[in-house]
């Protein structure tokens, strides 16, 4: 049988490996209390309840003693691990060596974990109690009905209000954090497409970034139920970080393993929830 013209055709490969997409960064990091290193089995954060003064009703009176209320809320850090095996067998048949994109794969999915531990801080149980073994839910009150609508600026006020109500410092840095479609539903909502109420022009580069004096981050991580998204409006100061091990990115040779290559990437970390009337969940209607 003849050959033809298609006989000597070649294949071309690249010597580079592209990253699929994917969140690659910590969305959240820098949104909480700074992290703390936790040196134990558990982190406890001490707090200090408000008080009132009484009025001097007599002179020499007796000096007052007003109790204060002290609390705890309790961190418990949890270790992660990304771990894969590149047998050398294998390496040496390839024109890239993948070894440094799985690290960097693995990293990325480690900076998602840090984030997936933040929000569940955030909507999750926290545990109080000299031994933080009593639970807290994030009450009723805390949270913002969905009523059919996406992210509104009517829910960001409402989230604003409901934060000065508590008395929550002024000068501490608040954030939002919702999902791409949540964007989109703010984006075309009257009021804002409106310069007198888009005084960060947010429209000329198609992001919001601030607005209503909250810091807004974007993922896609939150937790959807059907067709609710829950987003969170919060504080610097409402959600406490520990760590036992930041992200390590180890690379090693398995003696057991016919010395294959074996990345190796782990963190321990843990969050807790601080107060509860700096945590706003915010229910948004997602199709």
């Amino acid at each position: 049988m003849a050959e033809t013209i298609e006989t000597p055709r070649v294949n071309q490969y690249q010597n580079t490996m592209r990253i699929l997409c994917q969140q690659k960064d910590s969305r959240l990091e820098g949104t909480t209390i700074p992290p703390v290193k936790i040196e134990g089995e558990y982190l406890y954060w001490e707090r200090i309840g408000a008080t009132e003064a009484v009025d001097l009703e007599v002179r020499h009176g007796d000096t007052p003693n007003i109790e204060v209320d002290h609390s705890r809320r309790r961190s418990t850090a949890a270790p992660k691990v990304w771990a894969t095996l590149l047998d050398r067998a294998d390496a040496a048949r390839m024109l890239v060596d993948p070894k440094g994109p799985y690290q960097q794969t693995a990293k990325m999915a480690m900076n998602r974990a840090k984030d997936r531990i933040i929000i569940a801080a955030l909507g999750g149980s926290a545990w109080s109690g000299k031994t933080g073994t009593t639970e807290v839910v994030l009450p009723a009150s805390q949270k913002i009905a969905h009523s059919n609508v996406g992210l509104t600026l009517g829910k960001i006020l409402l989230a604003s209000e409901m934060l000065e109500t508590a008395d929550v410092d002024p000068e501490i840095e608040r954030f939002i954090i919702a999902s791409a479609q949540q964007k989109t539903n703010l984006l075309t909502t009257t009021e804002v497409k409106s310069t007198d109420y888009n005084s960060v022009k947010a429209l000329t580069d198609g992001k919001i970034n601030q607005f209503m004096g909250f810091t807004f981050k974007w993922l896609n991580l939150l937790t959807k139920t059907l067709t609710t998204r829950y987003c969170y409006a919060y504080t610097k100061e409402a959600i406490g970080f520990g760590t036992v091990e930041e992200i390590t990115v180890r690379l090693s040779e398995r003696v057991d393993k016919n010395y294959a290559w074996q990345p190796y990437v782990s963190m321990d970390m843990g969050a807790s929830r601080i107060e509860e009337v700096q945590v706003i969940e915010i229910a948004c209607t997602e199709t």
